[in-house]
C-alpha cells in the first residue's frame, strides 16, 4: 500500500471516528439525568449510601443518576478514589459520577442534595461553641443552594449529631427552598423497631407504625400506641394486611417501662449500632417515599418546620408523623390519640429552642430544662434565669452525660404507653444537647417535678 493511499484511509478513519465521538455526545445530551449531590462525599456512610442510591430502587431503573461528591479540597484524593469506586459499580442507572471541590462550583442544577455531617474547622471545648460552629457552613450551604440549585431541589439532612438544629439553620439561610428541606428520622424509628421486633420474636420489618417525635439526635419521644406487628403468630390470625397493636400483645409492662429504655440505651452508647448502613438506609428509604410515596395508611416520621401542629412550638424543626405522597410530605394532624403533655413537649421544645437561638447568638448559655428553667427568646443575648446552684449541677450532668451516650426514659398511660428516648450519636469528645434519663407516669407530668 502505497503511503498516499494509507494517508487517505487514515484521513477517513479520523473523520469517521470523530462522527461516532459526536453522535455519543449527541445522545448523552438527550439523556436528562438526576442531578443529586452528595455534601461531604468522602463521609464513610457514602461507601453504603451510594450503592443504594444506584440500585435503581430508590429512583426508578429508569431514571439516570448523575452524581456528585462534594467536599474540602485536601479531601481531594478520597473523593477522587470514590469515583473510581463508584464508576466500578457498573450500575445500570449511573450516567456520570464526578466531584467537586470548588466552594462556588457547589450544587450547580441539583436536584437532589443529601447533607451528611461535616467536621468543623476549629476546635470547640463548650456545648455552645459546638451549636454555634454549626452555623457558618450552614450558612454557606444554604446560600450556594439558593444560588445555584434547581428551585425544586429535595434536600435531606442525615448524620448523627444536632440533625434538627442543621435542618433549621438550612431553612433560615435558604428561605426560598424550606419546604423542600427535611431532616431524617427513619435511624431512630429502625432501632425502636428492631428492639421491639426482638422481644416480639419477629422481623422489623413487620414492625409498622412508630412515631418519634422530638429532637432525632437528641431529645426524643419514641410513641407506640399506633404502632403495630403483621404477620404475627398468636391465636388470633389473618391475611398478609391484618396487624395487632403492638401494646396489646406485649404484656410484660416492666419490660416496656424499663429494658426497653434500656435497651435502646445501650445501642446508642456503643454507638456501632447507629453505623454507616443504618444512616444508608434511613436516607434512602426516606428519599424513596419522598420520590414514589410512604407506603399507603403507613405512619413514617420526618424532622419538618413546625407551623404549630399539635402544640408544637413554631419555627423549630421536629420529628412528627407525616406521609409521603405526589412528590411531597403532609403532616398526619389527623390522626386520633396521639395528644402528648405539654410537659413533654416543653421538655423537647426547650431543648431544640436554646440550641437554635444559642447558634444564632441570641442565648449565651444553655439550660437544661426542668421547673425551674423556662426557655425564653424574650431577652436576647442572656442566659435563663435559674439560681446558680441549681444551674451548675444540672449543666454539669446534661454536659457530661450527653457526651458520649444516649439517655431513655417513658412515660406510660395505663400501663401502656409512649417511650421517651434521649438519642445522641455523638462525634468523639464534642458535647451535644441532652436531658438525663426520667421515669414518670404521663397522667402525672404536668405535676411532677423531672429531676435533672
Amino acid at each position: 500500500m502505497t503511503t498516499e493511499l494509507m494517508m487517505v484511509i487514515a484521513k477517513e478513519n479520523l473523520q469517521t471516528h470523530i462522527e461516532k465521538e459526536l453522535e455519543k455526545d449527541t445522545l448523552k445530551d438527550l439523556i436528562n439525568p438526576l442531578r443529586v449531590w452528595i455534601a461531604n462525599g468522602n463521609a464513610s456512610v457514602c461507601y453504603n449510601l451510594i450503592p443504594l442510591l444506584l440500585s435503581g430502587d430508590v429512583f426508578g431503573m429508569d431514571t439516570k443518576i448523575s452524581l456528585t461528591l462534594f467536599g474540602k479540597e485536601q479531601m481531594e484524593n478520597r473523593l477522587r478514589s470514590m469515583v473510581m469506586e463508584t464508576e466500578d459499580l457498573a450500575s445500570p442507572v449511573l450516567h456520570s459520577v464526578s466531584f467537586c471541590t470548588k466552594v462556588e462550583e457547589a450544587f450547580h442544577q441539583a436536584q437532589v442534595i443529601i447533607i451528611l455531617d461535616d467536621s468543623t474547622e476549629e476546635e470547640v471545648y463548650t456545648l455552645e461553641g459546638c451549636l454555634r460552629s454549626r452555623v457558618p457552613l450552614c450558612r454557606l450551604y444554604g446560600y450556594l443552594m439558593e444560588k445555584n440549585a434547581h428551585e425544586s431541589v429535595k434536600v435531606i439532612v442525615g448524620g448523627k449529631t444536632f440533625v434538627n438544629l442543621k435542618t433549621v439553620l438550612l431553612m433560615q439561610y435558604a428561605p426560598n427552598l424550606a419546604h423542600n428541606i427535611i431532616a431524617v428520622a427513619l435511624g431512630v424509628e429502625g432501632q425502636a423497631k428492631a428492639v421491639v421486633a426482638r422481644k416480639m420474636k419477629t422481623t422489623a420489618s413487620c414492625i409498622k407504625d412508630v412515631i418519634i417525635w422530638g429532637n432525632i439526635s437528641g431529645n426524643n419521644y419514641v410513641d407506640l400506641r399506633k404502632a403495630k406487628v403483621y404477620k404475627y403468630e398468636s391465636a388470633v390470625r389473618g391475611p398478609p394486611k391484618y396487624s395487632h397493636s403492638v401494646l396489646s400483645l406485649i404484656f410484660d409492662s416492666e419490660w416496656v417501662q424499663k429494658e426497653f429504655v434500656t435497651t435502646l440505651q445501650n445501642l446508642s452508647n456503643t454507638g456501632k449500632h447507629f453505623g454507616g448502613i443504618l444512616a444508608a438506609h434511613s436516607i434512602a428509604t426516606t428519599l424513596k417515599y419522598w420520590y414514589h410515596g410512604s407506603p399507603p395508611g403507613e405512619i413514617v416520621s420526618s424532622g419538618v418546620l413546625s407551623e404549630g401542629q399539635f402544640g408544637i412550638p413554631e419555627g423549630i424543626v421536629f420529628s412528627m408523623p407525616v406521609k409521603f405522597e405526589n412528590g411531597t410530605w403532609v403532616v398526619l394532624t389527623d390522626l386520633k390519640d396521639i395528644a402528648i403533655s405539654k410537659q413533654i413537649i416543653n421538655r423537647i421544645a426547650s431543648d431544640l429552642t436554646q440550641e437554635k437561638l444559642i447558634a444564632l447568638g441570641d442565648l449565651l448559655t444553655f439550660q437544661p430544662y426542668g421547673p425551674e428553667c423556662k426557655a425564653t427568646t424574650k431577652s436576647p443575648k442572656t442566659s435563663l434565669s435559674i439560681p446558680n446552684k441549681v444551674q451548675k449541677e444540672q449543666r454539669t450532668s446534661y454536659v457530661s452525660e450527653h457526651k458520649d451516650s444516649i439517655h431513655s426514659s417513658i412515660t406510660t398511660d395505663e400501663g401502656k404507653d409512649p417511650v421517651i428516648s434521649d438519642g445522641d450519636f455523638s462525634e468523639p469528645n464534642l458535647p451535644t444537647s441532652k436531658n438525663p434519663s426520667v421515669q414518670e407516669s404521663e397522667n402525672d407530668a404536668e405535676d411532677k417535678t423531672e429531676e435533672y
